[in-house]
């Protein structure tokens, strides 16, 4: 066993048995709350489809049977699995239910994601965005927020570590698998860099997990091996905080083999069946089922290294004399309608079937029930005095092992990765060289024939897998690992640069106020005064005293915004809305460093329908039209000088001969903007309103220009400060408009009193 790594806690000796000391616990205290995030595969609460694609396997069954062990801890008050919904002919409609209980305390949550069709993982990336404001407006919907929340896999991972910094929670990551892993895999087997990225995205989902292993509170890994051989692939990974704990397994299900033999046993009509079945199904292969059973289950991935498990045992008559060989590789209909890397496996088999004369040894089932039949089928392995083998080149954990030794099955398994571990504490089989043919089939051999190692085997798998492996041990030490990060602060959480916090700064506030900047609340930074600097501090203190929250929206980039900011005597913002609103960030971290986090989400919502490059061209011949600096220009705003308002009308007939949909934006007689058609102050503010869930009487908006007019015509509460341009002459006596005697800050002011935002007393 290699040296534990840095920062690694293994549960190797933990017993899984526990104290009843807290069981009332739950009646006691309201309990955690956490969010476990699993966005790809199949997944439901009963019959999973494991093997069924790439993308459905041993992680949906993993974090279903989580969520499930620690919603039955005391100190537990619910645990929410978020997947995404779907609605789809080819699939079930179980994964078109919104919410499925799976125990008292324990659910499914489905929510939309891409739409409806089931689609690939790789396919998700453009949606995960619009996925964390679902689950935002899902936790106001039902008025709770989770105490922790815990991502598992890379999209997954991206989703949580969002809504850790939102909601300022503690953020747990679970990898499963890596990119760097199957980059370098895919490459060994010649497969190009360029045709790798386009199809699975790697780099992209490389840069998510690590920016996961950097801000991720904890990293839970399944192996010493995972950590070592895995995560160390990573730069960011010398700083992460690892807690190795293994997953664990359904005793219940996988029971004792020798059960089954006690006449005293019932294991209920949907077992008895399925074991009928599966002896008939094993049978109709083989010319001597009575036989010992050599059982492989697994996909058909090349990884898996099924093809040479049918080699070593074609080559081998002795072997195929003492056993027959039974593979389940997945569930299929027809071979060609697979993905090329499983058709081409199971071809692979066929032909190894052909080529030894394989004929009546070897079973290749097409068809099983992942949920019933697979511990039937360790079950009926072991009562024939036969072996479980995992072939694999390469094994981040092993989670069949686990089953087969809870079941009374010896194991003989490759020795790269998880296994180590597993045969490690439990002592239920060997270890071999999967690329080692001829140890293959020694090994094989010698677990068959020695009945006394055969039995030793058997015993030790069923105690281990109870002491180390049993749910009840993985929930107890998830709890366990996550309590330092629970008693966190609010305000060591928020200290972090990425974390803003937002969420829980907007829930605590009661009303929202959003205000232009230049000459709404300041002159400019050319001119000596701010407007009304004394009326500026008023407002900070009347705002905080009223728990209005405060949010900016400007024409100036979010650079000129924090210029604006250290310069004039502002209250600080929880969010701005900068160029012309095209942008919008969060304050987070240290107030004192200021940092500032993007909306992702409203960067995602701007893409639609919009080709900078094609505005440009469009407008370069536009008479009069002359673009601003180079700093002016941002991803989503293309900024021009234009000093006729007849010009406006010019710049909208060139973008309706090129066919481009644009919002275009004049103020003050000089300046013109062209953002996406979703994009402009008033907008931004709707999609925060939506996003964070304020009623737009909730909402305040104050204004002096034509950049302004689109935000102060509605639906929010409109202020005009006195000072206002003319272009804004028209919206006076409006319905929902006010507008102010007073100007600047202390127009803001007047117009908060005469909406009942603050008493009219305060400033």
């Amino acid at each position: 066993m290699p040296e534990t790594p840095r920062n690694v806690v293994t549960d190797d000796e933990h017993d899984a048995t526990r104290d009843d000391e807290h069981d009332a616990a739950r009646d006691d205290a309201p309990g955690l709350y956490i969010q476990m995030f699993s966005l790809h595969g199949l997944i439901r609460g009963r019959d999973l489809e494991l093997g069924r694609d790439a993308d459905t396997g041993g992680q949906t069954k993993y974090v279903v049977e989580l969520a499930v062990a620690l919603g039955e801890r005391p100190e537990v008050a619910q645990v929410d699995l978020f997947t995404r919904r779907i609605d789809d002919p080819r699939i079930s409609d179980d994964y078109d239910v919104p919410i499925e209980p799976l125990s008292e305390h324990a659910r499914i949550v489905r929510l939309r994601c891409g739409g409806g069709r089931y689609r690939r993982k790789e396919l998700l990336w453009p949606s995960l965005d619009a996925f964390v404001d679902e689950v935002l407006r899902f936790n106001r919907e039902q008025e709770r927020w989770p105490d922790l929340v815990h991502g598992h896999y890379a999209d997954a991972g991206y989703v949580a570590r969002h809504l850790s910094s939102y909601l300022n929670v503690p953020l747990v990551f679970t990898g499963h698998s890596l990119g760097r892993n199957k980059l370098r895999v895919l490459k060994g087997a010649g497969v190009d860099e360029a045709a790798i990225d386009e199809r699975y995205h790697i780099h992209h989902r490389i840069g998510v997990e690590e920016s996961l292993l950097r801000d991720a509170d904890l990293v839970i890994a399944s192996t010493t091996h995972e950590v070592e051989r895995g995560y160390e692939l990573y730069d960011e990974s010398k700083d992460a905080t690892f807690e190795v704990i293994a997953p664990g397994v359904d005793v219940e299900r996988f029971y004792p083999y020798y059960h089954d033999l006690d006449e005293g046993h019932d294991p209920g009509e949907d077992i008895r069946r399925a074991r009928v079945r599966m002896r008939e199904e094993i049978a109709r292969f083989l010319n001597r089922p009575e036989k010992p059973l050599i059982l492989a289950i697994s996909r058909p991935d090349k990884r898996k290294n099924i093809e040479g498990l049918v080699t070593a045992y074609g080559e081998d008559k002795e072997l195929q004399s003492i056993a027959n060989l039974a593979i389940f590789a997945g569930v299929r209909k027809d071979i060609r309608d697979m993905s090329d890397n499983e058709s081409e496996v199971l071809t692979e088999l066929l032909l190894l079937m052909d080529r030894y004369d394989l004929y009546g040894k070897l079973a290749l089932p097409k068809k099983h029930d992942p949920d019933t039949d697979i511990p039937v089928l360790y079950r009926l392995a072991a009562a024939s005095g036969g072996v479980f083998i995992n072939p694999a080149l390469v094994e981040n954990f092993g989670i069949t092992l686990i089953e087969s030794s809870s079941v009374g099955l010896p194991v003989v398994s490759t020795g790269h990765g998880g296994p180590q571990d597993i045969i490690g504490a439990c002592q239920s089989g060997v270890l071999i060289d999967a690329r080692d043919g001829e140890q293959i089939r020694r090994e094989l051999k010698r677990v068959l024939v020695d009945r006394e190692a055969w039995e030793a085997y058997s015993r030790n798998g069923v105690e281990g897998v109870r002491k180390h492996y049993a749910w009840t041990a993985h929930a107890e030490r998830y709890l366990e690992v996550i309590a330092p990060l629970l008693s966190s602060s609010q305000e060591s959480l928020a200290a972090a640069p990425w974390r803003s916090g937002i969420a829980r700064t907007l829930r605590d506030a009661k009303r929202l106020l959003v205000s232009d900047i230049d000459h709404t609340l300041i002159k400019d930074d050319d001119d000596d005064t701010s407007g009304d600097p004394d009326a500026l501090g008023r407002l900070g203190e009347a705002l905080a005293a009223a728990d209005v929250a405060f949010a900016v929206a400007s024409g100036r980039s979010l650079e000129l915004v924090e210029a604006a900011l250290d310069s004039h005597d502002l209250p600080s913002p929880s969010i701005v809305i900068s160029s012309v609103g095209s942008e919008i960030h969060y304050a987070g971290g240290d107030p004192a460093e200021r940092h500032w986090i993007p909306d992702r989400g409203y960067a995602r919502h701007l893409e639609h329908n919009w080709d900078r490059d094609a505005v440009r061209a469009a407008l370069a011949e536009v008479e009069g039209l002359r673009p601003q600096d180079d700093e002016a220009q941002r991803r989503f705003k293309l900024s021009y000088y234009l000093g006729d308002a007849d010009g406006v009308e010019r710049v909208k007939e060139a973008l309706k001969r090129a066919d481009l949909r644009a919002s275009v934006i004049y103020s003050h007689e000089a300046f013109l903007d062209v953002l996406p058609v979703r994009a402009s102050k008033g907008k931004a503010v709707r999609y925060l309103s939506q996003k964070w869930g304020y009623a737009p009487q909730q909402i305040a908006v104050a204004g002096d220009s034509g950049n302004d007019e689109e935000m102060l015509r509605g639906p929010f509460r409109a202020i005009i400060v006195g000072n206002y341009a003319p272009e804004l002459e028209h919206l006076k006596g409006k319905r929902g408009v006010y507008t102010a005697d007073a100007a600047y800050a202390a127009g803001v002011i007047e117009g908060l009193r005469h909406w009942s935002f603050i008493p009219r007393g305060d400033g």
